[in-house]
């Protein structure tokens, strides 16, 4: 399923993000103003809603993010297990994710636009 680009542009102040950027489900404040970086890449991300009758997990690729190179910039966030390399990024309140993902190779984390607010 091909990622719906939607424009950001004003939730980015000198390549960083302009407003706290918080859980689309409980409101909870996943990263504070003007702590992380805007990135364009592409990366398949799990869908947040799996299908129970297939063991397949299912994607989106996913092209905007806000990049942390430290996890402890996070204000609330979870990580999943290792999986290739990779530890999924949730919610800390309310578990819904992933809203992105830790890289345990380069050691940055990245949380995809279309997964959460700005507030």
């Amino acid at each position: 399923m091909p990622e719906q680009i939607e424009d950001f542009t004003d939730e980015i102040k000198n390549g960083k993000n302009a407003r706290s950027v918080t859980c689309k489900f409980c409101s909870s404040i996943i990263l504070q103003p003007a702590t992380a970086d805007i990135s364009n890449f592409e990366f398949d991300l799990p869908l947040m809603s799996q299908r129970k009758d297939t063991h397949v997990i299912e994607t989106e690729k996913v092209s905007q993010f806000w990049t942390v190179d430290n996890i402890y910039t996070f204000y609330n966030v979870g990580f999943s297990n290792t999986v290739d390399n990779k530890k999924y990024l949730i919610c800390g309140d309310c578990e819904a994710g992933p809203v992105g993902y830790h890289d345990v190779e380069t050691k940055k984390s990245h949380v995809a636009l279309i997964r959460i607010l700005h507030k």
